[in-house]
């Protein structure tokens, strides 16, 4: 197989996985997969110019940064002659550009401890860590940690819990979508990578803790066979941004949150710098009967509604599979009201949530958690746990 071969295939590759990961509501994740792929098929039109297949390439490259955009919610801005002017300059043009300030969410977090339920352990460690050196530093001759890892199945509350600290020490809490920051057709990735670093490091000189949350963390800091466009540049540049945070010379309180649901993608000199890794495990049956009296304490429950039987049948639920349930039982009450035409009195009320609406959505409804993720997670906590 020749070169142009080779790049077509690692290109189709890539947007086959993006397409999978698409159809899975990965957003992040997706995003990265098409940005590789344009960069490939950007890559092969340069390298080849004269190639019969160039016009197909830079059609399809369109076609997945118009997905990107739909993704990132933001509307399609590039036309078909704008892509080939970039494909002839070999950058990226200001229009392709995110700025900083649209690949960064400032909003400040209104996420109490009490509502988040359960993961008492890792609750317990990012006390340890952020809000007890806050509360008194001169209890800690010796420092503490900045970076803080939280790994675990989707849905279970790793973004929670970085919003709550994040309100409970009133920190300036900057939360990035690695996947976004990665890639250069959003930006100067290592530029924005500095910058985002050194706005928490300026909030912290001014008196005001800094939370950098990082989603997807895998995106960023994972273990990658073929490095495309600047992805070397931009991990090493995050490496030098964290070896200057977690100084212990430097006792700022920045301190940078990572959430990953794939923590053994992560490579070692990353996982090294998190001197923290908790994992946030699937809800114990007592967290899931708290979370069925939160989710459904707006909603009407008939009297037959037994919460200790729920939480016993959502054995293996994530967080947000259960509320899922929740919604997805008041949903169906809501759709049978709408069905038996009473909608039209305004007066009318729905009935009440019965306990066979609950089983049946629960008959209709796995896990999104296998027993082998489980088990992976459990794997490779108890080879690198810091708690």
């Amino acid at each position: 197989m020749d070169a142009p071969q080779e790049l077509e295939k690692s290109a189709t590759n890539y947007a086959l996985e993006a397409v999978r990961l698409d159809k899975q509501s990965s957003r992040g994740m997706a995003i990265t997969m098409y940005q590789k792929a344009i960069e490939i098929l950007l890559k092969l039109v340069q390298l080849y110019p004269e190639y019969n297949l160039n016009k197909v390439y830079i059609q399809r490259a369109i076609a997945y940064q118009e997905r990107i955009k739909v993704l990132q919610g933001t509307t399609p801005i590039e036309s078909q002659a704008g892509a080939r002017k970039t494909v002839e300059s070999g950058k990226t043009t200001q229009g392709e550009k995110a700025s900083y300030d649209e690949l960064i969410v400032k909003e400040k977090p209104n996420v109490r401890w009490d509502e988040v339920v359960g993961l008492e352990h890792a609750k317990k460690a990012i006390k340890e860590a952020i809000v007890y050196p806050v509360q008194r530093p001169d209890l800690f001759p010796l420092g503490w940690p900045r970076g803080i890892l939280l790994f675990g199945p989707p849905g279970c509350g790793k973004t929670l819990l970085a919003a709550a600290v994040a309100t409970e020490i009133d920190a300036t809490f900057i939360s990035v979508d690695a996947a976004s920051i990665m890639s250069k057709w959003l930006g100067e990735a290592e530029q924005n990578v500095a910058r985002l670093c050194n706005s928490a490091r300026k909030s912290a000189i001014d008196g005001k803790p800094a939370i950098v949350f990082i989603d997807e963390l895998d995106s960023l800091m994972g273990k990658h066979s073929n490095e495309v466009g600047g992805e070397v540049r931009v991990r090493n540049q995050f490496l030098k941004e964290m070896d200057g945070i977690i100084d212990k010379g430097k006792n700022l309180h920045v301190y940078i949150i990572g959430a990953t649901n794939k923590p053994w993608d992560l490579d070692w000199p990353f996982i090294r710098r998190y001197q923290k890794r908790i994992l946030v495990p699937l809800p114990d049956h007592h967290a899931r009967l708290m979370m069925l009296k939160l989710y459904t304490r707006s909603l009407q429950l008939a009297p037959d509604i037994d919460l200790h039987e729920l939480a016993r049948l959502s054995e293996g639920f994530s967080g947000s599979d259960i509320r899922d349930v929740c919604q997805s039982a008041h949903l169906k009450v809501i759709g049978d009201f709408f069905e038996s035409g009473q909608a039209a009195n305004k007066l009318a009320k729905p009935r009440l949530l019965k306990m066979d609406d609950f089983r049946q959505i629960l008959e209709e409804r796995k896990p999104s958690v296998s027993l082998n993720m489980i088990a992976s997670y459990n794997r490779w906590f108890e080879a690198f746990k810091a708690l």
